[in-house]
């Protein structure tokens, strides 16, 4: 591409591909044919795809996978994944037969709050501004009742609006702090549209207040958004058992134990390793949202953020060992939809819903937490004992084999023989050269 392109969003998808093709790619043709692979066949729902983001050409595909066996609260459950990454599936999998036959997974949830904040400047008299709060705030509730009815009927709706402030932090800043509960919405749209009109109200009622200087009546709303920082929208999920019923192979129960509490503690006080320890949660948690539909962005800022909550970066996950039973837990902020956005539009969506049997968003927050901890209990496992290296390699095998152009007979034969081998790159180049050559 070397000169900018006016009007691309009004071409159509065929001007669009055309463009791309010839503007940005060695071989046009093959650009054109590759993006119009991967449509769907059926006209249809390759027009929902087209119509859920702008600029559409084509659709990018993920794994859709099954880990089964998952037992929580007592209910079996096969989990829905999607991701590109070798061994989560295998490694989440593993995991879940484990604690199958240790009491399965138990999950509660300890609170479903949302937050959504009108952040503004005052430069005024501060008594003034929270006396004119107290009166506006019926204002505010009122204001957005056409907003809040339908919600209201299912139970949810405005929690509570509170002025805070900040002016310490930046020059007058100060906002008000909604709290909202969604129910079984994610409810983004919902909360910002009760934002953006308690703005208005709050300007509109200043204006009015006749304690207020002229200067002091405009105030200026600088924004209106959620936040997707939840640290009340949580989610605990454990796991316990004797030392005795842990039954490792590579080392005795009472050392694997006290080895894999070490480990999870090492995650608690070193930034470094707890960064890696938590992408390896995200791993199982993203992988559920992403099969969902729900917003796996917004999941992660807001999980990072809790685990920062204490001024340290720090392991989402919890172990101990107490009277003998070793407990292995949870605590994470997940705000999710099972309805609106594509939870109801993505086929793949609505299935993967209907195979984890329709779920509240409260019972999908557990699930997803669970994902997540069977995730970190596989890793934190592998890395105590074998190493994380010897089952995530085994699992890229077949990556591996397909990029250097095996064919079928070739990988079948190649993964036969690295049954009990090391997988590298080069062992299996060699390998797969060896093979040829005979």
């Amino acid at each position: 591409m070397n000169t900018p392109v006016e009007g691309f969003s009004k071409l159509t998808k065929t001007q669009k591909i055309d463009w791309i093709a010839i503007n940005c790619t060695k071989d046009p043709e093959a650009t054109k044919q590759l993006l119009k692979q991967y449509w769907n066949t059926d006209p249809r729902v390759q027009q929902l795809h087209d119509e859920f983001i702008e600029n559409t050409v084509s659709n990018y595909y993920l794994p859709f996978a099954i880990a089964p066996n998952f037992k929580i609260n007592d209910k079996l459950y096969a989990i829905p994944m999607a991701i590109e990454e070798s061994s989560v599936v295998a490694a989440a999998s593993k995991a879940a037969k484990f604690w199958l036959e240790r009491g399965g997974f138990k999950a509660e949830i300890i609170g479903t709050e949302k937050v959504g904040q009108v952040h503004f400047i005052y430069k005024g008299d501060n008594q003034k501004l929270f006396r004119f709060f107290d009166s506006a705030k019926p204002e505010l509730i009122k204001s957005v009742s056409s907003i809040t009815q339908s919600m209201e009927k299912r139970g949810g709706g405005i929690n509570n609006i509170e002025l805070r402030d900040l002016s310490n932090k930046v020059d007058g800043y100060h906002q008000l702090h909604c709290t909202f509960e969604t129910l079984d919405a994610m409810g983004a749209n919902f909360i910002n549209s009760c934002l953006e009109q308690f703005a208005r109200t709050f300007k509109e009622q200043a204006l009015l207040f006749d304690a207020f200087s002229e200067e002091e009546k405009n105030i200026e709303v600088v924004m209106s958004i959620l936040s997707n920082y939840v640290p009340d929208c949580l989610v605990r999920a454990e796991v316990s058992c004797s030392i005795s019923d842990l039954g490792n192979a590579d080392m005795p129960s009472k050392d694997f134990a006290e080895k894999f509490v070490r480990a999870v503690n090492i995650a608690k006080v070193e930034p470094y390793r707890a960064v890696t320890h938590n992408k390896g949660i995200m791993n199982g948690i993203d992988a559920v949202v992403l099969a969902t539909g729900n917003d796996f962005r917004a999941i992660e800022a807001g999980v990072h953020a809790y685990a920062a909550k204490d001024g340290q970066y720090s392991s989402l996950t919890h172990a101990k060992i107490e009277d003998g039973i070793f407990k292995f837990w949870i605590e994470v902020p997940l705000a999710l939809g099972t309805v609106g956005g594509l939870t109801r539009l993505h086929p793949m969506v609505k299935l993967a819903l209907e195979i984890l049997q329709n779920p509240s968003a409260k019972e999908l927050m557990q699930i997803v937490a669970v994902a997540g901890l069977a995730q970190n209990f596989a890793a934190v496992r592998s890395l105590i004992t074998t190493g994380i290296q010897k089952g995530h390699m085994k699992m890229h095998l077949l990556n591996m084999l397909n990029q250097l152009g095996a064919t079928e007979a070739e990988k079948q034969k190649l993964v036969t023989y690295f049954k009990d081998q090391t997988v590298t790159n080069a062992s299996v180049k060699e390998a797969l050269e060896s093979l040829k050559s005979k």
